[in-house]
């Protein structure tokens, strides 16, 4: 398992649209082979801040079975208009 870490920084104002089109988008990645989990977070402190957390069975799961997809493009498509900047992403693996 390895969980995917992305950190969105959301142009200041478009907080509640980007959430709106998360809400609708995440059905994109919901339904990829090797998804085990997911879940958007907002900043306390810093709302236009949001981290997305994903469980994937492998780094492959990620980028072979979603990002290598048409349904990437319709992912990035709702929800890319609100970034700030790219987001930053990383895949993490457990400490035993």
């Amino acid at each position: 398992m390895v969980l995917e870490v992305a950190e969105i920084s959301i142009t200041p104002g478009q907080e509640a649209a980007f959430i709106q089109a998360y809400r609708e988008a995440r059905k994109h990645v919901a339904v990829s082979p090797g998804l085990r989990s997911m879940r958007m977070t907002q900043g306390v402190e810093s709302p236009s801040r949001f981290v997305l957390i994903i469980e994937w069975d492998s780094v492959e799961a990620h980028e072979q079975g979603f990002r290598e997809t048409e349904r990437f493009g319709a992912w990035r498509e709702a929800i890319g208009p609100h970034f700030a900047k790219p987001p930053f992403v990383e895949h993490f693996a457990d400490v035993d």
